[in-house]
This record gives structure tokens, C-alpha cells and sequence, in this order.
């Protein structure tokens, strides 16, 4: 045993930091927040345990259902939008026809390195009712002027524009190096076999992509589900645009309901975890995973 020890010893020193990382900042947190989740606190004092009071509470509180559906719109919409555009931008850079790929390749990203805060200022501007330049475009068509951000039916647009815009540069490189790992002699081979380039597209890049589209779609989840700047900025009506993480800011750090905020947070872990499963479990049955 003192030499399997002495073998494993300096390994062990190099993974403790990690666990003590986790331990600190994660596990203590994670555990720290169900607590408080029973509790009513107001950041001050000793908190006071209520029990399952403030999940009974969430379950009449408008904005809780306002925000929870806002945020499963922004999660349908973002993965088709993300996921469609982003595999269509990928396939435009992996093109050997396309001319000046590094001057694309980069200008495809510049859109993920800019500041969200920032571009939501200026989507905010765009899409002004009365001087906002989508609306002088649309006026110059023929069209009317649209209440973009004062009405709750077209408030959810601007916003999701927006997360779109910004997220899609950073899962075309994802799925762009997928398709650079892709050997050619795949393709080369279902060109003499007669295969053309939809056939080709249905029968070997989508299979090969599958495991990458699917990380794709995990983390889109992910972020779609933690949207926070966006809503944010283009605040609409009311809480037509309000999205769950964004609640959760404003019971914690305006109204100081830091107990209730703790149970959304629970929620949307248990939201996040549970989306997860489902969607490992039925890769698992359909032999993918």
C-alpha cells in the first residue's frame, strides 16, 4: 500500500486544487442557494425558514408564467434559428468556391466579440417606433411603422434577433470544424457513385455532424435559458420580454426577496437538468450516444 502511494501520490496533488475549486465555488454554492430557497431573506440578518412557501407562491405569480413561457419562446426559437443559420453559414465557408475565406471567417465572427450591452443600444435605436431605422426602411416601402418594443406582440422580435445575431458566429466556427474534420474522400467517393450534392448533404455531412449539432443544441439550451442582457436592454410592455434569469435578478438584487429568487434559481436548475436527460435519454434509445 506505501508504494501504490508513494506511485499515485503526485497525481493526486495536481487534481486537489480542482476539487477544492469545486467544493468552494460550486458545491457550497449550489447548496447554500436550496437552502435559502426555504427561507425569507433579505441579504441582511438571519434568514427565516418559510419551507415551501415560495414555490407555493411562484405558482400564482404572473410573472413567473410571463417570464417561464418568454424564455421557452427564446429557447425554441434560438436552437432552429441558431442551429439552421449556423449550419448554413458553415457550409458557405467550407465551400472550396468561396473566394477571400479568411476575410469571411472573420467578419462572421466579429459579431460574437462585441459587446452585448453595446448592441443592445443600438438594436434598441433600430428598432425605435418613431426615428429607428427599420421602421424608416419600412416606411420608405410603403409600409406602416411597427411598435417593435411598445407592443407585446412584436416585442419578443428585436430581442431575439439580437441573441441570434450575436450567438450564431460562435457555433459556425463549432460546426465549420466539424465539416474541416470531414474527410473528402467521402464525398469524392459518393460523387463517382453517382450521389449529388443534396444526397450527399442528407447521407454524410448531417450524419457525421450529429454529435456536434447535438453539443450545439445543449449549449444553446443553455444559454437561451440564462438570457439576460438582451430582454434586458429591449425591455418591451410590461414583462412581455422579462426572461427567467432576468426575474431572478430582479427579486434578488431590486426588491432584495433573496429566498424567492433562490427557488427560481432552483427552477431553472431543475428546468436546465431536466431538458438535459430528455435529451441525452433519447439520443441513448436512438443509438447515438
Amino acid at each position: 500500500m506505501t508504494g501504490a502511494w508513494k506511485k499515485y501520490r503526485i497525481p493526486y496533488l495536481f487534481i486537489s486544487p480542482f476539487f477544492v475549486l469545486f467544493l468552494v465555488f460550486q458545491l457550497i454554492p449550489v447548496v447554500w442557494t436550496l437552502y435559502i430557497s426555504f427561507t425569507e431573506w433579505n441579504g441582511l440578518g438571519k434568514p427565516v425558514w418559510v419551507g415551501w412557501d415560495n414555490y407555493r407562491l411562484m405558482a400564482q405569480d404572473y410573472m413567473v408564467s410571463d417570464a417561464l413561457r418568454n424564455t421557452v419562446v427564446y429557447w425554441i426559437s434560438g436552437v432552429a434559428i441558431i442551429l439552421l443559420l449556423a449550419l448554413l453559414i458553415a457550409l458557405s465557408l467550407n465551400s472550396p468556391r468561396l473566394r477571400f475565406k479568411r476575410f469571411f471567417k472573420t467578419t462572421t465572427f466579429l459579431p460574437y466579440v462585441c459587446a452585448s450591452v453595446a448592441m443592445g443600444l443600438i438594436f434598441g435605436m433600430l428598432f425605435d417606433e418613431n426615428a429607428g431605422l427599420i421602421n424608416e426602411i419600412l416606411a420608405a416601402l410603403g409600409g406602416p411603422r411597427v411598435p417593435w418594443l411598445t407592443k407585446s406582440a412584436f416585442a419578443k422580435i428585436p430581442v431575439v434577433i439580437l441573441f441570434t445575431w450575436r450567438i450564431i458566429p460562435w457555433f459556425t466556427i463549432i460546426l465549420l470544424s466539424g465539416l474541416l474534420n470531414i474527410s473528402r474522400e467521402y464525398y469524392e467517393a459518393a460523387t463517382v457513385d453517382g450521389a449529388g450534392t443534396w444526397r450527399q448533404f442528407f447521407s454524410i455531412t448531417l450524419p457525421l455532424l450529429r454529435h456536434i449539432m447535438f453539443f450545439c443544441m445543449l449549449t444553446i439550451t443553455v444559454d437561451t435559458w440564462k438570457m439576460f442582457n438582451e430582454p434586458y436592454i429591449l425591455a418591451g410592455p410590461g414583462s412581455s420580454n422579462t426572461s427567467l434569469f432576468q426575474l431572478m435578478y430582479q427579486y434578488a438584487f431590486q426588491t432584495f426577496k433573496l429566498g424567492y429568487a433562490s427557488a427560481l434559481s432552483v427552477i431553472l436548475i431543475v428546468i436546465l437538468l431536466s431538458i438535459s436527460v430528455a435529451q441525452f435519454v433519447i439520443r441513448r434509445r436512438q443509438g447515438e450516444v
